[in-house]
């Protein structure tokens, strides 16, 4: 079958967000110098590494930008991170030469209430939560299977490895994200420690699906100066990592949000489908191109196709206050 589909005149199919890595990279990096050092004033980059594939990337970005001896990369664990994020978050610092500076933020979550605000919003439907259980919450299944709403359920593993699901009531889903969230604005706050210590500026790794479908935490991980990969979608993040020889650890590895003791994958958690055909679908829907042509290129049905669109379009409406910038009292006349 040709997957390749024409809409007035330009091309549409599944390699659609190809790019020149080498041409993208030079252009960032032009305008991370400019940005930090005429704009801001500032004479190098902070960033928060864990060892996935954006950080990785951006730090790749920052350290051709700037120098590897004008980037600190920090490595923020807390008590319930993955062991693996600190090794991978080292090896492609070692791998760019970068210095990592490891704050441990426990102490300050702790302090915050943040794990026992959280597990009491969990013991209300799980009363035998306790220590050694896991917990994550998740979006329902691949949008592609069938058609349901954004609703999130909770799903607690005893020390036995047994597994119990419960769906979320709007309280507890509040109170536990509330609680998480702390783990994001704190290690932000620390980011802005060290970049205030060097005169630096602190730089973002969100892409364009956690920036505009709201999978990130307004002044945790949002809370940035720079942020250079904000207008990429995720497949092309990989784009540039392989351009960037990111190692090869890291690009295989599961994309996930490391927040819950429960691990999750981002796709499990909220993206609910592959990165590779959302973003291209995404792309279409944005290029102005029909349901039907893009299921065609996708080898999907035109059924699918609405779903993900109905969904990508729900996300960015529902989160559009984390992109809204301060609302001033000004009067205006």
């Amino acid at each position: 079958m040709n997957n390749s589909v024409k809409i007035d005149g330009i091309g549409f199919n599944k390699h659609s967000l190809n790019l020149d890595a080498a041409k993208e990279t030079e252009r960032i990096v032009e305008q991370l110098r400019q940005s930090v050092h005429q704009t801001l004033r500032r004479r190098g980059a902070v960033l928060g590494i864990s060892g996935g594939i954006d950080s990785s990337v951006v730090l790749g970005l920052c350290a051709k930008a700037f120098g590897s001896e004008r980037v600190v990369a920090l490595l923020l664990p807390e008590g319930e991170s993955s062991p693996e994020s600190a090794t991978l978050a080292q090896l492609v610092a070692d791998h760019y030469g970068v210095q990592t500076i490891t704050e441990d933020i426990s102490g300050v979550l702790d302090g915050f209430g943040c794990y026992r605000r959280r597990n009491d919003a969990i013991k209300r439907l799980f009363p035998q939560f306790g220590e050694s259980w896991q917990a994550k919450i998740a979006l329902p299944g691949n949008l592609l299977e069938k058609e349901t709403l954004n609703i999130f359920s909770l799903t607690v593993t005893n020390p036995e490895g047994e597994e119990f699901t419960k769906r979320l009531p709007p309280q507890e889903y509040y109170q536990i994200v509330a609680a998480s969230n702390f783990k994001q604005r704190s290690r932000m706050a620390m980011l802005y420690y060290h970049a205030e210590l060097n005169n630096y500026a602190v730089i973002g790794t969100p892409n364009k699906n956690e920036h505009l479908l709201g999978f990130f935490v307004k002044y945790g991980d949002g809370g940035i100066d720079v942020s250079p990969i904000a207008h990429l979608f995720k497949t092309q993040v990989y784009q540039l990592a392989r351009y960037l020889d990111v190692p090869e650890d890291i690009q295989q590895r599961t994309p996930t949000s490391d927040t819950y003791p429960g691990g999750s994958s981002q796709e499990e958690f909220f993206f609910r489908l592959p990165f590779d055909i959302l973003d291209t679908i995404w792309f279409g829907y944005e290029q102005g191109v029909s349901n039907d042509k893009i299921a065609q290129a996708l080898d999907l049905t035109v059924e699918q196709v609405e779903r993900v669109v109905a969904d990508i379009v729900r996300k960015q409406r529902t989160t559009t206050y984390l992109r809204m910038p301060v609302i001033n009292m000004e009067k205006v006349d």
